[in-house]
């Protein structure tokens, strides 16, 4: 699978992650979040870590080869990609429509993520090794 969007939205999708992970404590100490609105905004915040995986996931890496667009492939397989929009589609409609009991946790993601950082890593460090023939 080629990547989908451009390079800057590696370092957007982790600063939404890491963004997502902070708010609900900020809107705490802010006042904003309730027992009523509590399920809401945990909701929410995984919705938005969703949406930065995604974005980590299907960005342009830079100076990005064949080895690194063969890491892709194996992180984002068709299944996987369907699983996740499928995922991300119910929560979000379920959100959207009030639903908050019922809402999948779908964390997977985030390891799908890691794994795909350790490939193209892994894919650099290699490429780099076999340059210098050893």
């Amino acid at each position: 699978m080629r990547a989908l969007l451009p390079v800057y939205c590696r370092p957007l999708g982790y600063f939404i992650i890491a963004l997502a992970l902070f708010l609900p404590f900020i809107f705490l100490l802010w006042g904003k979040v309730t027992d009523a609105n509590l399920l809401f905004y945990k909701e929410c915040s995984k919705l938005l870590m969703m949406m930065g995986a995604l974005m980590i996931i299907f960005a342009l890496t830079k100076n990005e080869n064949k080895e690194i667009e063969q890491v892709r492939n194996k992180a984002t397989r068709n299944a996987i990609f369907l699983t996740v929009l499928f995922i991300f589609g119910g929560m979000l409609y379920r959100v959207a429509q009030g639903d908050l009991l019922s809402v999948d946790s779908s964390s997977f993601l985030i390891l799908n993520v890691l794994c795909l950082e350790f490939g193209i890593k892994k894919a650099t460090v290699d490429r780099l090794f076999k340059r210098n023939g050893r």
